[in-house]
């Protein structure tokens, strides 16, 4: 049965890509995080897009049918960008956000022809044997921002990601409260198992950067 929103609850934002079509994602009025698109993930959404990833001149397509996992996907706008780019996607999040995350499979349909899209439930830390053999990309934008979802988070990644795996996350750097705090300790647990290249900003898309929102590529230690 398809999906159903009811039309007073969201309200749509478009993401442009660079061929002039738009991804129309829909977000809650109300609600918690995971029900509005962040900024880090639309720098994220657009840095897979880049040249590096993306260029139909050249012939280059670095997302033609890879398999992608999106962790904490919200509203599932990376992996859609993704999947319109070529990927088979599967975007993830709690069960209260299945709904959402389907609405905007659906409402972006027409965008996606040699992609695929398909949303589940992946709760951190518990069993991801579904999502094996692992992806060639886990994607996440700003997923770390909860002291207790820290370990459960780093838990899956190892459980997901194979030699080859890469892992691709955005984050917004925040300095209130206790996201510095956070951050360090996710970082800390995460180089345990795994390597962390941060990418310059000339390497992201130049409208769509900002000096608050970092992109790093992960790959788990040899």
């Amino acid at each position: 049965m398809a999906a159903k929103a009811d039309e007073n609850e969201y309200f749509v934002r478009e993401i442009e890509r660079n061929d002039g079509c738009a991804l129309k994602v829909k977000q809650c009025f109300l609600g918690d995080v995971g029900c509005v698109v962040w900024d880090a993930a639309i720098v994220l959404a657009k840095y897979l897009e880049t040249k590096q990833f993306y260029d139909p001149s050249s012939g280059v397509n670095v997302w033609s049918g890879r398999t992608v996992l999106e962790l904490g996907a919200g509203t599932g706008v990376v992996g859609l960008m993704a999947a319109t780019l070529g990927a088979q996607v599967i975007v993830t999040d709690l069960e209260d956000l299945q709904t959402l995350l389907k609405v905007n499979i659906q409402e972006n349909e027409a965008l996606i022809s040699s992609g695929s899209i398909t949303a589940k439930v992946l709760k951190w830390g518990e069993d991801v044997s579904e999502f094996l053999p692992s992806p060639d990309y886990v994607l996440m934008a700003d997923c770390i921002y909860y002291e207790e979802s820290i370990v459960p988070l780093v838990e899956s990644l190892k459980l997901l990601c194979g030699p080859e795996t890469c892992i691709v996350c955005c984050y917004e750097q925040r300095t209130e409260g206790v996201n510095p705090e956070v951050e360090r300790q996710f970082f800390e647990l995460l180089q345990q198992n795994f390597c962390c290249e941060e990418i310059p900003s000339e390497k992201q898309d130049p409208e769509f950067s900002s000096p608050d929102i970092h992109i790093l590529h992960i790959r788990r230690k040899a």
